[in-house]
């Protein structure tokens, strides 16, 4: 599932009308407590009449004892919000069952049984889209991680695999479309208007996997022929009216799968493959076996409606949730703590491809951008926690960048110290030993070792310990031999306060300071608290490039001058390397501008080499546009808040906020020719999809850039540049541009977008984000008008997370010095909770930041947090909060 439950009160039967748990009650669940369940489910057949306000579903287990589990007189259904219609078992009405918080109990005496439960559900009804739901006239599910006992009674944990055969029936003029996962095997039409339609996995899966849509529905279809000749039939479901813009989504499954088979061995297992687009949904989008449900984000895009980086996430979503066939249904996790297992080594399968894709240097900068603005402060916050924990109170919440970002960085760790075809070996390996089973990290790490030759002992802290290490490089240099000392810290995190030293594979280079040459690249893996490397033949001493590719999730904390930085900048030949130079000029610059710290002649002698720095990379002509435009990128605000607060305890995001607005401003005036010129150029560059990608990032990173410096200038460079636009890409960025600006043309293009679009919800969603996101000066006004607009739905989540988690991300909005920005997302929290907690409860972590952040703006942050807490809160929210405050 690609990232981002309370029991609700039953009604009908008065057995099920306890009130819902306390949240504050529920326990905490424990890996070491893992025990396998005491019956076998081989074989779960479904029956769905269908009805947008009641469905009523109809189970049929065959359950048997497990001879691995100790022996049980009872079996244990989870279920949650379900009105139990009737219970069977061998056929027999059965009296002798109970409820107990929301769970079916059912006395069992033999080794073999089958068990008929008959429940209705309510669709419509459904807020938290977990579950079987309504959205827009359709019927669908979202079953991961605990949704399918808001279906049935069953049990709902991934180590119990079953076949599943389903009979589903409805209305024909409102579901003329039927689908569930595997193949369908029949369908027919009823005496009513009604129509019926069988289906058949013949994969083993847990229930989370389980999917079922109905609706008006119309297919974009291809075929695709596997390694083995098999022909498959591939769809992607929509609307009729979107149907023009699933292309592109089309074209990424194909591409996805032919590069599965020849990267991993891996071939399509079904002889049909659908995807189909929802508007309503809590994620980006989840793997459910044959039937994988998308948010509509994720599928639809052309260029008049969908930037580069919506193509660009289009084509690895879909990529991410295909490769999970492999990595996470066929072998699926024993337990929840193992979720890092099918995430971290998916997410790592899409990035490869992606990189595949779009060209592996960008990519990578990417990736690395989005976990330290993501992870990094995760791990150095309230709530750090390994990538495989050790406890939870609420699934939900795990579905985190450690688990997914982090989980994938530390598998891409192993392919480094293995290399690409002895790291191929081990996935070979483990596919072949565990397929059909759910598995554990330990059950991976050990293929790898095995196939691949590695020692991964010492490796597995990595699975238990959270927290960013740190990494102090000193370079000595004595005659023609370099020394590197390198030092590792794992800071204390919430329940881990000390840590052991961790093998951390770096890739170095040393290279020349006359010519920035070097002779090689090496691989050096530090596994010990303090560790040193020598290294003969150089002369002078050299200039050390270091985690290059960023081979290890650290922080390097190296003794690098501005000389070293400004030539690493410029000469070294790993893409990453150069960005990683760039970003610490800034970064030493900024953090220390912004805690006070620079003298006046370090003031100026900080912007002079920044200067030169960026007018280095402006003139470079063999950069390309798409790496010309990372190298100019500045630090994120959400980056140097994290890079103050490790270095003084504290942030201050006005500071901070103030700085790094200057320095733009300043170094925008000093190349204002350059940044122009560049402009120019790109400007003439026709649009292709393909080609002129790297042309338009440039253009809108020089068009904000002017505007920090000339907002009149900026102003008719954007107005023109949206007039005369011909895709999303250049639009939206002169929107953007204009939406920071107190200027006519502002009012006038945003409403002529809101006129142009308004009948595109995802194009919509655009135009409340670009507007949270602004560094207009009356933005915190513009978010409250916002959030009463018609077509403000909290409801539905793309839209919640397009205005709140925009504004959130906002440094100059959210964190306002008199608190106003706290007051408004606590507000939208407790409004969202009681609707849809999973949702609700991502919400909670930029208030999470309040020890990290001077303390005028912690106590307020800490008081919004508080009065969250004494509302009567969802599992997912409560505990979300109650850890933020603990720590």
């Amino acid at each position: 599932m690609d990232i981002a439950t309370t029991a609700t009160t039953p009604e009908g039967n008065p057995e099920l009308a306890d009130a819902a748990p306390n949240p504050h009650d529920h326990p905490v669940i424990r890996r070491e407590d893992y025990a396998p369940y005491p019956w076998l489910v081989p074989e779960t057949r479904l029956e769905f009449d269908l009805g947008l306000d009641a469905t009523r579903v109809v189970s049929k287990l065959t359950v048997l004892r497990n001879a691995r589990a100790p022996e049980a007189d009872s079996i244990r259904l989870e279920g949650d919000g379900l009105e139990l219609l009737s219970v069977k078992v061998d056929g027999e009405p059965a009296n002798n069952w109970s409820i107990d918080d929301g769970d079916l109990i059912l006395p069992l005496s033999a080794d073999a049984h089958e068990i008929e439960i008959a429940t209705e559900i309510d669709p419509s009804a459904n807020t938290k889209l977990e579950g079987l739901y309504a959205s827009n006239g359709m019927l669908c599910t979202q079953c991961e991680a605990e949704g399918f006992r808001r279906i049935t009674f069953f049990p709902d944990r991934p180590d119990v695999l079953s076949t599943y055969s389903v009979r589903m029936s409805g209305p024909k003029d409102q579901f003329p479309i039927l689908l569930c996962n595997g193949n369908m095997v029949a369908g027919g039409e009823g005496d009513d208007g009604t129509h019926w339609a069988e289906w058949h996995d013949p994969w083993p899966k847990p229930s989370y996997l389980f999917a079922l849509v109905a609706g008006d529905l119309v297919a974009n279809s291809s075929t695709f022929t596997t390694m083995s000749g098999r022909e498959v039939v591939l769809n992607v479901w929509v609307r009729k009216e979107d149907l023009s813009r699933t292309d592109h989504a089309l074209r990424s499954l194909e591409t996805s799968m032919k590069w599965d088979e020849e990267v991993f061995g891996r071939e399509y297992d079904l002889d049909l493959y659908n995807i189909v687009a929802v508007s309503d949904f809590n994620m980006g989008a989840m793997e459910n076996k044959g039937l994988n449900i998308f948010n509509t984000k994720y599928v639809l895009a052309d260029p008049e409606t969908a930037t580069d980086a919506d193509f660009d996430a289009i084509e690895g979503v879909i990529a991410h949730e295909y490769f999970h066939n492999w990595s996470g249904n066929r072998i699926t996790c024993r337990d929840w703590f193992q979720l890092s297992l099918k995430e971290g080594f998916t997410v790592l399968r899409d990035q490869l491809f992606s990189q595949d894709m779009r060209g592996e240097a960008v990519k990578r900068i990417e990736d690395v951008r989005i976990l330290r603005l993501a992870q990094f402060p995760e791990d150095a916050g309230p709530l750090a926690h390994p990538i495989r924990p050790d406890s939870y109170r609420e699934i939900n919440n795990f579905y985190t960048a450690t688990v997914y970002n982090k989980g994938a960085e530390v598998i891409r760790m192993m392919r480094v110290m293995a290399g690409t075809d002895a790291f191929r070996k081990g996935t070979d390996l483990y596919f072949q030993r565990h397929d059909g089973e759910a598995a554990t990290c330990e059950d991976f790490i050990k293929a790898i070792e095995d196939g691949a030759g590695l020692d991964l002992k010492q490796f597995r802290l990595w699975y238990s310990q959270a927290g960013t290490p740190r990494i102090a490089a000193r370079l000595a240099h004595d005659g023609d031999t370099a020394t590197i000392t390198l030092k590792q810290t794992v800071p204390p995190t919430p329940g881990q306060p000390d840590k052991q030293a961790m093998p951390i594979p770096l890739k170095i280079a040393l290279l020349d300071p006359a010519t920035g040459t070097h002779s090689g690249e090496q691989l050096i893996v530090l596994d010990r608290p303090e560790q040193s490397f020598t290294f003969s033949g150089h002369s002078a001493r050299p200039v050390l490039s270091i985690n290059r590719g960023f081979t290890a999730p650290v922080v390097i904390e190296r003794d690098a001058s501005g000389e070293d930085l400004m030539l690493l900048a410029r000469h070294d030949d790993d893409p990453f390397a150069r960005y990683e130079a760039m970003q610490e000029l800034s970064v030493s610059h900024l953090v220390a501008a912004s805690a006070g710290a620079l003298a006046d002649s370090a003031r100026t002698a900080g912007e002079e080499g920044l200067s030169q720095a960026f007018a280095a990379i402006l003139d470079d002509e063999a950069l390309d546009d798409a790496m010309r435009g990372e190298l100019l990128l500045l630090p994120t605000d959400t980056y140097l808040f994290e890079q103050m607060a490790n270095a003084h305890g504290r942030a201050d995001p006005g500071a901070i906020h103030a700085e790094r607005e200057g320095l733009k401003a300043l170094l925008a005036k000093r190349l204002a020719d350059k940044l122009r010129a560049h402009y120019d150029r790109c400007t003439r560059v026709a649009f292709d999809y393909e080609n002129g990608r790297g042309a338009r990032k440039m253009k809108s990173i020089c068009l904000n850039l002017l505007a920090s410096s000339d907002p009149e200038e900026a102003a008719a460079l954007a107005a023109r540049q949206y007039k005369s636009a011909d895709n999303m890409t250049d639009r939206q960025g002169a929107l953007g541009v204009l939406a920071g600006l107190d200027t006519p043309e502002r009012t006038h293009a945003l409403l002529d977008f809101y006129n142009r679009f308004n009948d595109n919800a995802l194009v919509i969603d655009k135009w409340f984000t670009i507007q949270a996101l602004s560094l207009h000066p009356h933005v915190v006004e513009h978010i409250k008008a916002l959030a009463e607009h018609p077509d403000f739905n909290i409801k539905n989540p793309n839209r919640a997370r397009s205005l709140y988690m925009a504004f959130a991300g906002n440094p100059g909005a959210f964190h306002i010095a008199d608190g106003e920005g706290y007051r408004m997302l606590a507000d939208f929290i407790l409004a969202l909770d009681p609707i849809n907690p999973q949702t609700a409860a991502r919400f909670v972590t930029p208030l999470g930041k309040w020890k990290r952040i001077e303390e005028t703006r912690s106590a307020l942050m800490k008081s919004e947090l508080e009065r969250i807490a004494k509302a009567k809160l969802s599992r997912d929210t409560f505990e979300q909060v109650s850890r933020s405050l603990e720590a």
